[in-house]
């Protein structure tokens, strides 16, 4: 081992830095081969792919070379939520206990810090809120009081990060009015530039020796350089990426192109608030912000007549939504006109018009791109079609559109990318998203001369890393493979209950909640219910209503507010949906069951996950094996590492799909779940409980 991999065996050690100096710490072998590793691609500017299990304590085995070793490091997490832990927890003890000086620093996106500029806009605007009436400047005399919040904690805040204030949810309407995004921001014009906490935290990050990121801003950086605008991060001698499985589909949504119902909203709000600065601009700017504000109104309206997803091809067939999105082209040229004169009266519509300009030429992409990606064209492919049907029809899935399936499959023969649209409740969202990004990820690891590590508790399917290393643009890396060192033979049990009906049948739902609910009698609550839809996890809450034990349905309350009440309540039941597979850690007797519904294979609508399997087909892969089968197991793996947090927690898996059994695939999911013990009697799960 090299002198580095030495040092922090020896600090993970019995007896070594950490031992001495935390309380409760425990020394750990396959702590010390994984951080063992990590050291030997610090020290070797080399690659790894790390599946470290749960308990495993990676954090601590990634943090310990990277004090060590004197290089500067970049650490991104999955959410912002593991970044604030990371740096504000875990990033503090490892540091003390190793007696190291080196300066750290945390950066985040932009719109999650503070901006003097647009609060100073929203305190002297008399506008109104998204989804409020009349001349009330607030929906609630509640959000009028965290507004009042927002601006005396304005005045004392050092670092202006929104997480700062308890309280604010992630998807509070007045969090677009008081930061900013890369589309308002004013840059170096800005008036309070000197005092922009964006610019600050910047700074710091430049003169850290280790910056805590997370993916969405490492990835923002990735593709600004692949662009050749600049660069946000500064440059860095080693990255460790944790929660790694999730890069690739995060970087196809960096790597693309696209807009947002809000974001065209956003400008014609800013535009008129910029008016109050220049006398006249709101005469000439009322009727035309008025009117691309009605554009997207209609265009909407038009688009509730399209399925929730789908291709650009299958929007474009519906004359009313192509007119839509031709009226709100038309809208925003003629914003942008009325505006051009106005630019040099101030920053603020200077920014204004490039962003209606940028929003522009990003709706004619979208609208009038590739058309080669959405129809067949040419003889050959016109005799080529008929021969397509069970193709198209497995590609667009029960239900699907065959026209949807046919741009896919050109989608994935011609352009490598997909256009697409997705419908939410009051918007929708436009993408071009490419259909692979393994090689723009390479090459810009490539160029960075730097050592990556790629750790996660879910990164290999069946024993190998074939799958997530092709999707890194990974070429034969160093791997590594510590199970979790938890007792899962003794510390759990895994329940395949009997004779349920295929996933696909209408009584399945029924059924398994009849073949869950002895279990929850037996555990008296305290589980985790995971749905592969948020159809059935309705279903499921509506059967439950009345249970003995206290309810925490998904949607109710806000993520983190419902976890805390579900472990306060010591005996409740939690019921969630795909989302909720990860950032669920519930240690002790809480959570002591966890159900899953299905096999969490891809939804068959989602219009990008198509195109790839299309593009495997094309490639003379196997969809099934190399593309939905590997996303599939590492979902699943996600969902069952809620179960087993510490080494005194004891529960139950229960999996419900008789696929598991069934299919010849099943294998490969067991295969790729901890090695306890597997009963298909509830009888041994009323004994497990029984034994407490």
């Amino acid at each position: 081992m090299s002198v580095l991999a030495n040092a922090s065996v020896e600090a993970l050690s019995e007896g070594g830095a950490l031992a001495a100096r935390l309380e409760g710490f425990v020394a750990r072998p396959a702590q010390q081969r994984l951080t063992a590793a990590v050291a030997e691609a610090f020290d070797r500017r080399e690659a790894l792919l790390a599946e470290a299990g749960t308990g495993t304590g990676k954090t601590y085995a990634y943090l310990v070379p990277a004090l060590l070793s004197g290089l500067k490091t970049i650490v991104s997490t999955g959410t912002r939520a593991l970044q604030d832990q990371l740096y504000h927890r875990d990033l503090p003890r490892v540091r003390e206990a190793l007696g190291t000086g080196l300066r750290s620093a945390l950066l985040k996106g932009r719109a999650n810090y503070l901006c003097h500029y647009r609060l100073n806009q929203a305190k002297g605007s008399d506008l109104t809120l998204p989804g409020t009436r009349g001349d009330a400047r607030f929906a609630s005399p509640e959000q009028a009081s965290q507004f009042q919040r927002i601006v005396a904690w304005a005045g004392r805040t050092r670092a202006g990060d929104m997480a700062e204030l308890e309280g604010l949810a992630d998807d509070s309407p007045l969090l677009p009015l008081v930061t900013s995004t890369v589309d308002n921001c004013l840059g170096s014009e800005c008036p309070f530039y000197e005092e922009c906490f964006v610019v600050q935290a910047r700074q710091r990050a430049q003169a850290a020796d280790l910056v805590v990121v997370n993916h969405h801003l490492l990835l923002a950086d990735l593709a600004l350089k692949q662009e050749g605008f600049g660069e946000i991060l500064p440059g860095a001698q080693a990255f460790v990426i944790d929660e790694a499985h999730q890069l690739p589909e995060l970087a196809a949504s960096f790597f693309g192109e696209g807009f947002r119902m809000r974001q065209i909203q956003e400008l014609g709000r800013d535009c008129l608030a910029e008016c109050k600065q220049t006398t006249g601009a709101l005469a000439v700017l009322q009727a035309p912000a008025r009117a691309l504000e009605q554009s997207l109104r209609e265009l909407r309206a038009a688009m509730e007549a399209l399925p929730p997803r789908g291709t650009r091809y299958r929007a474009l067939t519906l004359p009313a939504v192509s007119d839509g999105f031709d009226v709100l082209a038309d809208a925003l040229g003629v914003l942008e006109e009325a505006m051009a004169p106005l630019a040099e009266t101030s920053p603020g519509f200077a920014a204004c018009v490039a962003r209606a300009r940028d929003l522009g030429e990003r709706l004619g992409r979208w609208r009038d791109g590739d058309a080669a990606s959405d129809a067949f064209a040419g003889e050959e492919e016109a005799r080529d079609a008929d021969g397509q049907a069970s193709l198209l029809a497995a590609v667009a899935g029960e239900g699907g559109d065959p026209a949807d399936a046919q741009a896919l499959a050109k989608a994935a023969a011609r352009g490598g990318e997909v256009y697409w649209y997705e419908l939410s409740a009051r918007g929708f969202r436009c993408q071009r998203t490419p259909l692979d990004v393994s090689a723009p990820l390479r090459q810009q690891r490539e160029q960075s001369r730097a050592a990556w590590v790629f750790t996660s508790a879910t990164l290999a399917v069946g024993g190998g890393f074939q799958h997530v290393g092709r999707k890194l643009g990974l070429f034969d890396p160093e791997t590594l493979l510590e199970p979790s060192p938890f007792d899962w033979p003794r510390q759990a049990l895994c329940y395949l209950p009997r004779n349920l009906p295929e996933p696909n049948q209408r009584d399945f739902g029924a059924a398994m909640l009849a073949a869950v609910r002895p279990v929850l009698e037996a555990s008296g609550g305290r589980a985790f219910l995971l749905f592969a839809s948020l159809r059935a996890l309705r279903e499921a809450a509506a059967a439950l209503e009345g249970a003995p034990w206290p309810l925490f349905v998904q949607g109710t309350a806000p993520k983190g507010e419902l976890l805390q009440r579900f472990r306060a309540s010591g005996n409740g039941v939690l019921l969630g949906s795909a989302s909720f597979r990860e950032g669920v850690d519930v240690a002790g007797d809480a959570l002591s069951v966890v159900v899953i519904d299905k096999l969490p294979f891809a939804a068959p609508d989602d219009p990008v996950f198509e195109a790839r399997l299309e593009a495997v087909r094309r490639r003379g892969g196997n969809p099934f094996r190399d593309e939905q089968l590997p996303q599939a197991v590492i979902a699943l793996k996600q969902g069952v590492g809620r179960l087993i947090r510490t080494e005194s927690d004891r529960g139950v898996l229960v999996l419900c799909d008789p696929r598991i059994t069934g299919k010849p695939y099943g294998r490969v999911f067991m295969q790729s779940l901890p090695q306890f013990a597997v009963t298909r009697r509830i009888e041994d799960v009323q004994l497990f409980f029984a034994r407490g």
